[in-house]
């Protein structure tokens, strides 16, 4: 109940500042790069040396990279037949196909599943959400941001992510055994327990809800895809055609349901992909989560 209270009241201060002449217009751009460069790679070096590879991992992984594999097919196969936008398109792709399964995941798997359920939330998040936005997220992001990039350029752009050089370095980590210092692990926790807060505050800086805008429609369109089609896909996929019914794929697909990713709308407007949208994907399909993900527990409850 915490992490909920904290996610609106930081949301809700980003938007307050926005009226407070002494605060920078564009203190969202530092509050982003604080993230990018200082958060996520804590988080990083500190959860990806402790996961453990198994099969039981594939169903948790599957909603990550085929539910960002289906965004992006939706996506752009809907911009490229009416002709949006690349910023557009990829502004889509990564707030529809990146699911907030953490923040918001954790503790609403938690109280419907309890610990059992946190740690199939934990896969989904870990090797799954966030190893998608470090690698493939930064690679649309990169690709539809501004003209054509060559291939070299695209994947320098990917190493020289901060978030991917700390999940190379944990990666190594895990391949050798090797742990850091409990102190030094603390550490990272406490500054990685800071993307959230500090995220939602950058969003709520660029939140403006104008009736007028033309971003609605598109708002409309990418929240029906992340919060209904997504979810609809693993259940048909993983309770009807796999035939499975059990935790792993119950918190799965809850996990689908989820609010798009604050992170996902960080590299977005980071790149200049439409950031008054990807702002309005976070910040109102938070809030509107919340209802759409009871309604899908209430469908597995009776299937």
């Amino acid at each position: 109940m915490e992490n909920i209270i904290l996610l609106f009241l930081c949301l809700l201060l980003g938007v307050l500042l926005q009226r407070v002449k002494q605060f920078p217009s564009n203190a969202h751009q530092s509050l982003n790069q604080f993230v990018i460069y200082v958060s996520l790679p804590a988080l990083a070096l500190y959860y990806i040396p402790k996961i453990t590879l198994s099969l039981s991992l594939l169903y948790p992984l599957g909603v990550a990279w085929l539910g960002f594999g289906l965004s992006f097919i939706f996506f752009y196969t809907l911009g490229t037949y009416f002709k949006w936008s690349k910023k557009l398109i990829g502004c889509l792709i990564l707030t529809g196909g990146l699911g907030n399964t953490s923040f918001v995941g954790f503790p609403i798997i938690e109280a419907l599943y309890g610990p059992e359920g946190l740690k199939t939330a934990i896969i989904v998040d870990q090797p799954g959400s966030f190893v998608v936005v470090t690698t493939l997220g930064i690679l649309v992001a990169a690709s539809f941001s501004r003209g054509n990039l060559s291939p070299s350029e695209i994947i320098l752009k990917i190493i020289k992510f901060p978030p991917f050089i700390a999940f190379f370095i944990a990666l190594l980590c895990t391949a050798f055994s090797f742990e850091f210092p409990s102190a030094l692990q603390n550490t990272f926790l406490k500054i990685g327990n800071t993307v959230s807060p500090v995220a939602l505050v950058a969003v709520g800086l660029q939140l403006k809800i104008d009736t007028r805008s033309k971003h609605w429609r598109f708002l409309t369109l990418g929240l029906f895809f992340k919060l209904l089609l997504m979810p609809a896909f693993f259940l048909l996929f993983y309770h009807f055609i796999l035939k499975q019914n059990g935790l792993d794929s119950n918190v799965s697909i809850m996990e689908a349901a989820m609010a798009p990713m604050i992170t996902g709308a960080i590299v977005a407007s980071t790149y200049g992909l439409k950031p008054k949208l990807s702002s309005m994907m976070v910040g109102v399909g938070i809030p509107l989560s919340l209802l759409t993900t009871a309604i899908w527990y209430f469908i597995l409850q009776s299937l």
